[in-house]
């Protein structure tokens, strides 16, 4: 069984393994992998696995032997599903490797946001503590979390581990998805509709899958709903912002600050709207990123073609 890896550098840039891969048959992995490259690549593999490597319904028509395709992510859009199914080809993902990962990082979003820890640290570095007249100095305004209220959007397990952290700061949770679970409710935890949420939000969260009814979800009518002075942390979908909409905002001082992992476009172009905004904070879409997370990303994917193999098929995504 021939196995290919399309583009394997960003989840194994080197330190880890593709042993166990490797066991179950004869592996070709590549680093990246263009679109003019990709049926060259595959060639008559049967197995294929990809990140961010497109797999078109014209790619399925020239590489007919293909049987299973792993997307090395939560997120399968870049695979057309429904051309895989009309060739009876199984699709599966990674569904659950990141929840510790993505929603530590979306605290140490939020974290730098209220203390500005790495401009703070530059700027000492540069000598300013040095030659400052008075015994300590801050350039930003410093937050302190404690008994204010964060409202997360999408409250499925990443949003219930932030939610969970949030707590242990001091902070109320509000909570809003369509699927509720009243266990998880408390006298700092509960569930509200979206409007109640942007009312009394202090820092707003997004955790939620990118739904056509979740595109866009911060824009400039719901941010008018907003207190003013509003944090936005963002490290789920660029495309649940609506970047123009949040710059303006940024730039009038209607949100206070906002912290993305994440934009519309990825890698960010030059003409991205956050570009130009005040008090933002910006990241390469790292989120998912630590060792830990990226290794148990690995293990669920050999895990994932083991079971097909044996029939028996878990985190597929077409049927």
């Amino acid at each position: 069984m021939k196995i290919v890896v399309l583009d394997g550098y960003t989840l194994n840039p080197g330190d880890l393994s593709w042993d166990s891969l490797e066991k179950l048959g004869q592996l070709t992995v590549y680093d990246r992998t263009t679109e003019a490259e990709v049926c060259q690549r595959i060639g008559d593999a049967e197995i294929i696995f990809t990140n961010k490597t497109p797999i078109t319904k014209e790619t399925l028509a020239a590489c007919q032997q293909i049987k299973y395709i792993g997307v090395l992510a939560t997120g399968y859009n870049v695979v057309d599903v429904a051309a895989a199914s009309e060739r009876g080809i199984t699709v599966t993902n990674i569904p659950t490797y990141g929840t510790y990962a993505v929603s530590q990082f979306a605290i140490a979003l939020l974290m730098e946001l209220c203390h500005r820890v790495g401009d703070h640290s530059g700027s000492v570095l540069a000598g300013d503590w040095t030659f400052n007249p008075d015994w300590c100095f801050w350039n930003y305004p410093l937050i302190e979390l404690s008994g204010k209220t964060m409202g997360i959007i999408g409250f499925g397990k990443i949003g219930q581990r932030t939610g969970h952290i949030a707590q242990a700061l001091g902070m109320k949770v509000l909570a809003n998805d369509i699927n509720k679970y009243p266990e998880l409710e408390s006298e700092s935890c509960q569930y509200v509709t979206q409007d109640e949420l942007f009312a009394a939000a202090d820092v707003i969260v997004l955790h939620c899958p990118l739904f056509a009814e979740t595109r866009g979800i911060i824009n400039a009518k719901n941010i008018a709903k907003m207190k003013t002075g509003v944090l936005i942390i963002n490290n789920s979908r660029g495309q649940l912002i609506v970047e123009e909409d949040l710059r303006d905002a940024l730039n009038i001082g209607k949100v206070g600050g906002a912290a993305v992992d994440v934009v519309s476009t990825e890698p960010i172009k030059l003409t991205n709207p956050l570009l130009q905004a005040k008090n933002i904070i910006i990241t390469p879409h790292i989120s998912w990123a630590p060792r830990e997370s990226r290794q148990r990303l690995m293990d669920i994917a050999v895990d994932n073609l083991i079971h097909f193999r044996r029939g028996d098929i878990r985190n597929r995504v077409n049927g």
